[in-house]
């Protein structure tokens, strides 16, 4: 749902397209009610069992998100977006080896885990996808990503932090959390790069607010699936 790899500074600056998609990220953001879920755990309510299922839903989240990510890179391998692509499914790959100790603090090995069934409600996210890895228009898919990476890193930090506060986890288990945490600032500019030097047109932006948008409905049905 969401990558954490960074950029260094000196890369080139692309401002209309990054101003473009600050603008779709800012149209795209949920406001400043959090999934009940979120809340409960900030405020140390919520069960770890909670948590112990998130893990192991992300289990096959990432690892069909990484293939989706691959896929979608391969479409555009001659171009600067296919880079990009990649490097997403970099972090998705680097998440993924953070999850084991997560689901061992909350109880979790690795069979139990893998035993865990799927979620409905939690799998909508990864199909639709994969669905786009299929079907998009992958500049439009890759701004409609990035515009909704704040929100998802927001609710890792506030995680994370619960995590820390209410259940002593280490930082080893909380570092799925940590990873998605960053701020989205350095993965923007480098969507921008890849994406220029010409500004997005208004049929591509059109896409990615439809894109993002069903996205945002996945990955609320993935919280409240969690919280419910």
């Amino acid at each position: 749902m969401g990558t954490g790899p960074n950029r260094t500074p000196e890369a080139p600056v692309n401002d209309p397209i990054l101003d473009q998609i600050q603008q779709l990220r800012a149209e795209l953001a949920p406001g400043d009610c959090a999934p009940a879920l979120v809340t409960a755990l900030a405020d140390g309510s919520a069960p770890l069992t909670a948590v112990a299922e998130l893990a192991a839903q992300q289990h096959r989240i990432i690892t069909s998100d990484r293939r989706s990510l691959l896929l979608l890179a391969t479409r555009c391998a001659d171009r600067p977006l296919g880079a990009w692509f990649a490097t997403l499914a970099e972090g998705e790959s680097a998440a993924l080896r953070t999850l084991p100790a997560l689901a061992a603090a909350c109880g979790l090995d690795g069979r139990a885990v893998a035993d865990r069934p799927p979620l409905p409600g939690c799998q909508a996210y990864p199909a639709y996808l994969a669905w786009l890895a299929l079907n998009s228009v992958p500049p439009a898919a890759a701004a409609a990503l990035v515009a909704n990476f704040a929100a998802w890193g927001g609710y890792c930090a506030t995680i994370a932090q619960a995590l820390r506060r209410h259940h002593g986890f280490s930082d080893e288990a909380c570092a799925f959390f940590d990873f998605f945490a960053q701020p989205p600032t350095e993965l923007e500019q480098r969507a921008a790069d890849a994406l220029g030097p010409d500004p997005l047109d208004g049929l591509t932006l059109a896409t990615a607010r439809e894109y993002g948008l069903l996205l945002q409905a996945y990955e609320h049905l993935f919280w409240s699936t969690l919280g419910g």
